[in-house]
Parts: structure tokens; sequence; C-alpha cells
């Protein structure tokens, strides 16, 4: 299971990133804060991944 949430928290702040841009591009605020914000919780979904890894070894 730890691979597959790895992936996905991958695919969600590739998303973000995605998003943001969009919001850059079309001078949308809003959904480039947004974008930003799911780059965010992807990146402390990682952290969590990590930890739980290094808490196996």
């Amino acid at each position: 299971m730890g691979t597959e949430d790895k992936l996905h928290n991958l695919a969600e702040k590739a998303g973000g990133k995605a998003k943001e841009a969009v919001g850059k591009a079309t001078d949308d605020r809003s959904t480039e804060l947004k974008g930003k914000a799911e780059q965010a919780k992807a990146d402390l979904k990682q952290a969590a991944e990590k930890v739980k890894d290094a808490g196996k070894h």
C-alpha cells in the first residue's frame, strides 16, 4: 500500500502544479492558490509516508 500511496501523492502534486499553471495563465488567483494548496497537501502526505517508511527499518 505504501507505493500506491506514494504514486497517488505524486499524481496529486502534479495535478496541483497543473492547476497552479492554469491559474497563472488565466490570471485566476483562486485557481492558482488551490493548485498551491494541493501541492502542499501532497507534500505533507509524502512526508508522512517517509516517516512510516523510516519506522519500518
